[in-house]
């Protein structure tokens, strides 16, 4: 708006300028003739006199160079002239101040030269002896003299441009300014032009209507955001192109991304199989869902469709964190099968030497070899389950007994001594190192993690090999380290020993008569005092294991 007002101002400024510029010239100009007219005349007539007075001699005394004085006959010889010499001069009775002044007694005309930069003015006056005297002067043309100043007009031209300029600029700021200064969301406050007042008391009415709408919205919208803020559900909802028009945090969260922009496409979300046929099916009008693998998650996604009248107006995306369902659901089959198979076997056992006892094939003096087998298996089966009864109860975080004060270096100190029987057997040396640590906590569970750990140590230890016990206080923690010079367990391995039932060596652990059970005891068992297991090991050189325990911790549901 501006730049129009400058404009229109601008030209309009320029125009009139130009056009009393000409106006000017052309009244100076005219102003110019009329007076060398009129100081003609008044020199015609003095020279008049003083011919009726000295004749021509009179006219020898007044010659100069800037009048041309001209004596002519009645019959248009010329008699006198200051310039030329009168014999060679034509008859002037032709022209047309003169024919003028024969006939009414003072004539005056005007002639260009060829090249129009000249003019001549002449003033032509009868005597009393009929003859005319006549006076000429040269004068420059309009167009000479504008040609003469152009420069300066070149100048003046330009300095009234920067004028106009100027002035446009202030004029057109001056005129904006204040309406470009009305408070939109006030405008009836706004001391402006009185032909506004009507279009900002309208705007004012309009802003008010706005306001009670945008207020309302937002209203809404935040109750809007409050519910899927505290979802854990992700929720996207799209309109009919596949374009985000809002979202919630939880989708952030399961897609693994920072932000989404609204009016952006869905598929630059995700661009997996999975999420586009189900965005599109649901777009086609079909309620679809689909199973993702995000960022090591498993998301449950509900595609449905929003109709208007009869048509897909959008989507709405509900996406479900289905990865800890899921794994529940395959520790369950897996702990299903582990068990079933795990029972098997020492079922299958006792089954097979009691059929062959009872079908007395089985030689009296072998009765007590054969009743010693079933035992042991017996004993296998019993310990296997009281190992899946601790999980079960460790897994609902449940305590066999009461927490208390428990002395650990005398809980390791009394484990070492049974487990050294099996040591020297296995021809492993124990080498336990203590101090006195007292821990909070569950003492059956830290006995059977302690001697989980031991009893692992000394099975899959090497002959001449050693078990190394660590137990010392670090700061507000426990810390346990049982390192041994055994087997060692490889990298791909490391973190799967706290699963049930996984064995590194399933035949060699069958062959020492473990149960598989026995670290994930130790992983709850820690879990549960709220603290943690970690390991190092290499295969052929043996594997440390440490446990770290705060020393008054807290154990849910004791």
């Amino acid at each position: 708006m501006t730049n129009r007002i400058f404009r229109a101002i601008f030209l309009v400024a320029t125009a009139v300028m130009l056009s009393v510029s000409v106006l000017i010239m052309g009244m100076m100009y005219r102003y110019s003739s009329v007076e060398m007219t009129e100081e003609l005349q008044r020199e015609a007539s003095y020279i008049a006199r003083g011919m009726e007075i000295d004749g021509m001699e009179y006219l020898e005394k007044v010659k100069n160079a800037d009048t041309r004085i001209t004596w002519i006959d009645a019959d248009g010889t010329v008699l006198y002239d200051s310039v030329a010499d009168p014999s060679e001069m034509e008859n002037h009775g032709d022209r047309e101040e003169v024919i003028e002044a024969m006939e009414e007694g003072a004539g005056e005309s005007q002639r260009n030269s060829s090249t129009l930069s000249k003019k001549t003015l002449y003033y032509a006056l009868q005597l009393e002896d009929g003859s005319v005297l006549r006076l000429a002067v040269e004068t420059m043309s309009i167009l000479a003299i504008f040609f003469t100043m152009t420069f300066p007009l070149v100048l003046i031209l330009a300095a009234m441009v920067g004028v106009s300029l100027f002035l446009a600029f202030q004029t057109a700021k001056n005129i904006t300014s204040p309406i470009n200064e009305i408070d939109l969301e006030h405008p009836d406050r706004a001391e402006v032009y009185e032909e506004l007042t009507p279009l900002l008391r309208r705007i004012a009415v309009q802003n008010r209507e706005i306001h009670r709408q945008m207020a309302e919205l937002k209203r809404r919208k935040e109750e809007f955001d409050t519910i899927t803020a505290n979802m854990q559900e992700g929720l996207l909802v799209l309109d009919g192109k596949g374009d985000v028009l809002s979202y919630n945090e939880g989708v952030l969260r399961l897609l693994g991304i920072d932000c989404v922009e609204e009016g952006k496409n869905v598929f630059s979300l995700n661009r997996s199989e999975a999420f586009r046929c189900g965005v599109e099916g649901a777009l086609a009008g079909e309620h679809r869902e689909e199973r993702l693998e995000l960022n090591g998650k498993i998301c449950q996604v509900y595609a449905n469709p929003v109709f208007r009248d009869g048509k897909t107006a959008g989507v709405i995306l509900i996406l479900f964190d289905a990865t800890e369902k899921e794994e529940r659901e395959r520790l369950r089959r897996e702990f299903t099968a582990n068990v079933s198979h795990e029972l098997k076997t020492p079922l299958t056992s006792i089954s097979g030497f009691a059929e062959i006892m009872k079908s007395g094939i089985v030689p009296p003096e072998d009765m007590g070899n054969f009743a010693g087998k079933i035992y042991d298996e017996a004993q296998r089966l019993i310990d296997m389950i009281q190992d899946i009864i601790k999980l079960s109860k460790l897994d609902e975080k449940e305590s066999l007994l009461e927490k208390e004060s428990v002395e650990m270096d005398a809980l390791v100190q009394e484990i070492c001594e049974r487990l050294q029987p099996q040591a020297e057997k296995q021809q492993v040396k124990l080498l336990v190192q203590t101090e006195p640590v007292q821990l909070f906590g569950v003492k059956q569970i830290l006995t059977e993690m302690v001697y989980n750990l031991c009893d692992n140590a000394i099975r899959y230890n090497k002959p001449n090999g050693e078990v190394r016990l660590i137990l010392k206080k670090e700061g507000e923690k426990l810390l346990l380290k049982v390192a041994d010079t055994g087997i060692g367990i490889a990298k791909e391995e490391q973190d799967r020993i706290f699963e049930r039932f996984y064995r590194v060596d399933a035949s060699r652990s069958a062959e020492n008569g473990g149960t598989g059970l026995g670290l994930s005891i130790v992983k709850h068992g820690a879990a549960l005092h709220g603290g943690d297991v970690s390991i190092e090991s290499e295969i052929g050189k043996g594997t440390t294991m440490r446990i770290c325990l705060p020393l008054e911790s807290k154990i849910e549901n004791c």
